[in-house]
């Protein structure tokens, strides 16, 4: 029941005491209402904070999201650049050595290499090895056939001239004459030239 002057008063209270539950009553209520609109601010702020935060969280979990997939793809990039050089350098370490195998080396090697980019890019390995050197093979016959280099064999160098140098016949002792270190004069393939040239000095 609402609390007014005249129920007060039915209940045979008198002006003075009514004047006083009425005044008090009226404090109560305004500081009640002052109360009530403190906690109506302090929740329409909360509501403003809480907007102000669930934004913010938004916002920042796309960031975190976004830097994290950046630097997952920069990552996995680097790990195919890595791989790349890898693979490159085996091959380029394979084709060398087969290069070598050809007798092709030092300058014209260099040349060879740069020459056989997309024979090198194409090569497949099993380990160290070349799968399939057709490629290679093709290059070293054909394009690059004026880089390998050809060795001779050649008997050791002579002292002194052969003693045959006139087209005179020579004798066995000229055949066999050794220097002073006791090593023959002629080389083998001389010797044997000279033998059978003169088959005559085989005889006795």
């Amino acid at each position: 029941m609402a609390l007014t002057r005249k129920s007060l008063k039915a209940m045979g209270l008198t002006d003075e005491q009514v004047d006083s539950i009425v005044e008090m009553h009226a404090e109560t209520v305004d500081a009640l209402k002052d109360k009530l609109k403190t906690a109506e601010d302090k929740a329409s702020k909360l509501d403003g904070v809480q907007k102000e935060l669930d934004a913010l969280k938004a916002s920042n979990g796309d960031d975190y999201k976004a830097k994290y997939e950046k630097e997952h793809k920069d990552f996995e990039s680097y790990k195919k650049d890595v791989a790349a050089k890898e693979t490159k350098a085996a091959k380029e370490a394979a084709v060398r050595a087969y290069f070598e195998g050809k007798n092709i080396t030092g300058s014209n090697l260099s040349i060879a290499m740069r020459g056989a980019r997309d024979e090198i890019e194409g090569v497949e390995l099993d380990g160290t090895t070349i799968k399939d050197t057709s490629a290679l093979d093709a290059l070293v016959s054909g394009e690059f056939a004026g880089l390998v280099v050809t060795t001779t064999k050649q008997g050791a160098a002579t002292a002194t001239p052969p003693a045959n140098t006139g087209g005179s016949k020579m004798t066995k002792a000229d055949v066999f004459k050794k220097d002073d270190k006791g090593r023959y004069v002629l080389s083998t393939a001389e010797r044997q030239k000279a033998l059978a040239e003169n088959p005559e000095l085989m005889k006795g």
